[in-house]
Parts: C-alpha cells; structure tokens; sequence
C-alpha cells in the first residue's frame, strides 16, 4: 500500500524511521514524511488512480498509512473544482476556478489532515489524542476521533463560530473554552502533554496531518488532467495545505507525472488584523514574528506565528508568488458577491482569496490570461456570526 521509507526533519534533514508517533524533532522543528518515489513510480501509475476510492485515499501509496484496515475515512476529497464564468469577468479574470473544500466532511479541509492524522493514530494504538484549534479543525478531530473510537480532547478560543462548539460536542469530544487565542490553546495543551498522556495532533506538531492535506495538490492535478494551474490562491492561516501542497508538487515531479518547471505561483492569503506571513515576505525575512493584538472575523486565519512559517515562504518565494493581507470587511462583501454569481457561499478565509484575485489583477501581478485557481477552505454555512451583520433582520 503505502510507499513510505522515513520521517525527516524539515530544518536539520535528519531522518526517523518511518511509523511512529512523534511530534516536533529534538531541535524543535517539524517533521516531514518521505517515500521511496522510485518504488512508488515503478508499482503505480496515475492512469489507474481513477479506479481507486472516490476520496482522498486514492493517492495511498503516498499516503503513510500501511495497513487499509486502519483508514478512519468519512469520503473526504474529491471536491468539486467550478470554474467561474460570471465571477471571473466581473474581475478580469479569463480563467477563474475555485476549488470547494467546504464540501468536505465536517465542511472544511481540515477533515483531509484529520482523516490521515487519525488514521496513523489507529495504526499506531493511540487511544487519546489532544489538539488547539481555531474552530475547523476541532470539529474535523472530534469527528475522526469519534470513527475511530480515540479519546478526543479539544482546547478552541472561546469566541469560535458557535457551529464548531457545537459539532465539538456532539462528536463527543471534550471541549475547553480558551479566552485566548489559538496560540495559548496550543500553550494548554503542550503543557498538559505529560501528566494527560495524549498525543498532540496540533498543525505540523506531527508529521502526518500535512500528509493529508497534501492531497488537495494531487487532486488538482488529477482534476486538470496532470496540467497545474498558473496560480493559486490559499487562505494561510497555519499554512499547512500550501506547504502539502507544494510538497505533493515536488513528489508528482519525481513520479513523472507533471511537468517539471511548471508549478503554479503560489499567493498566501492573509487577513488585514493578523498577517505575520504577509510581514515576513514583505521584510525578506525567513520566519515571521508573533503578530499581536490579532483580530479577525476568519477564524481559521487568526493565527498569529504560524510553526511552519519558513516552510510556507520557501514556497510562496521559490513559486515566484507573493503575500497579501485582506480587510474583513473587503472578504465578507466579496464572499457575497461569490454566492450571488456563483451560487457558491464560502467561508470567510476563502472569500479573502476572491479580493486578493481582484487586488492582484489590478496591481498587475496577476494576468488576466493565467488559469488561477482559488481554494475556499470551508463552508460559509460554519461562518453565520461573521455574515449576519451584512444582513440585518
């Protein structure tokens, strides 16, 4: 099944060998699952991927779980990628699409991430797992937890969309409200690891989340016939499905399946009240700094030093992409502008792309010609505090 050959680290390149719960390396940075692609490209082909599962789990063999028996899955993946006619003109865009991860289980991209995270966790009998969250990816854990039968622990600021709070708790998960933001949940739950026992499934605090959502660049590929768009957009909060996305780039290129040179400028898409990423590139820096005070109506972007910083700016740089802060109010109203020409209601993170699009054309670091491809990461549905102002009864 899985082609799998080691764990590595992402800033000493040290490797670990494969199949094992673990968090950050000893030096305190993330850790990366590799595969034997020599093996990989001999024993598959991506002609045949179309007879496999209609979810994400058609990529296992690059996925790290070894036996089938111990996928927790919910049919996440195979979301729906809409081209944008009316949208795209009304912005100058020729060839507007937006990919729908709110199609997801549990509505969100989270639930790709999930589904492997606890999958490996099965794998490897772990029975109680703890993770800090800005809303959508507590709703994803307590759900796979659920299927799996794991213990599910969950640390959310107490001013998340109440539809996470509530999901939380009918998974049945364990809920603690954080007057905070998610970086003190993340504090909570590191310094409870030992006493507790559970294994911290935080963003990139373990190596197989990114797995999942590396799927998200598999798939694209897979929906555009193994010809990558232009450019894509991505809402970054934590970054962690533009890091899987370009890893998966990297990996398609080494199984020959794409053409090598010919990946998409990658545009990181930040809220205008917590933009550490956006500061770092602007500076020319390598990491970002705590971004204080952090405020925003797009939970999932209020992040306020992503862990995987450096990762998601080599991206970002290395693509020829950029950076881009969007304020609340500008992504809300386009949000409503995408449901009304689209029919398509997305959650604030990627309504902040559909700005960043027009923002970007205008300036002229997008052409109107390229293929750009937007990623809404969830469904507006989870997001009604954050609309209902717009729409007053």
């Amino acid at each position: 099944m899985t082609t799998v050959s080691h764990l590595e680290c992402s800033g000493t390149g040290k490797t670990y060998p494969a199949g094992q719960a673990i968090n950050l390396s000893p030096d305190g940075w993330p850790i990366l699952v590799r595969y034997d692609l020599d093996k990989a490209r001999d024993g598959w082909n991506r002609d045949w991927i179309s007879s496999g599962p209609s979810n994400m789990w058609r990529y296992a063999p690059v996925l790290p779980v070894s036996k089938p028996s111990n996928i927790v899955t919910l049919g996440e993946g195979m979301t729906a990628l809409v081209r944008t006619n009316t949208l795209g003109a009304a912005l100058g865009a020729k060839d507007l699409w937006v990919k729908d991860e709110g199609l997801n289980p549990t509505a969100s991209f989270k639930a790709r991430g999930l589904s492997c995270a606890i999958s490996m966790c099965k794998e490897l009998s772990i029975t109680k797992i703890a993770i800090p969250s800005a809303g959508n990816a507590a709703s994803a854990s307590a759900a796979y937890a659920a299927a799996a039968g794991i213990e599910c622990h969950i640390f959310m600021p107490k001013d998340v969309p109440h539809s996470n709070f509530i999901e939380c708790k009918s998974f049945g998960a364990h809920v603690t409200l954080v007057d905070g933001l998610i970086s003190d949940c993340a504090k909570i739950v590191a310094d409870r690891n030992q006493e507790e026992g559970w294994f911290e499934v935080s963003t990139l605090k373990e190596p197989y989340r990114i797995e999942g959502k590396k799927t998200m660049g598999y798939e694209l590929a897979e929906q555009l016939q193994w010809r990558l768009p232009d450019v894509i957009l991505y809402p970054t909060g934590g970054g962690v499905g533009l890091i899987g996305m370009w890893k998966a780039f990297e990996e398609m290129e080494a199984l020959g399946w794409i053409a090598k040179g010919k990946r998409p400028k990658m545009i990181s898409v930040q809220a205008e009240g917590c933009q550490p990423i956006v500061r770092a590139f602007n500076e020319g820096a390598e990491r970002s700094t705590f971004y204080e005070n952090a405020q925003t109506v797009s939970s999932g972007l209020r992040v306020p030093k992503p862990l995987g910083d450096f990762l998601v700016l080599r991206a970002v740089r290395e693509s020829g992409g950029t950076a881009i802060a969007i304020p609340d109010d500008e992504a809300l109203a386009d949000g409503i502008e995408l449901a009304k020409m689209e029919g398509m209601f997305a959650a604030p993170e990627g309504a902040a792309c559909v700005s960043a699009v027009r923002r970007l054309l205008k300036g002229g670091f997008l052409n109107p010609e390229e293929k750009i491809v937007i990623y809404n990461t969830g469904a507006g549905l989870k997001y009604l505090e954050a609309y209902s102002p717009l729409f007053p009864r």
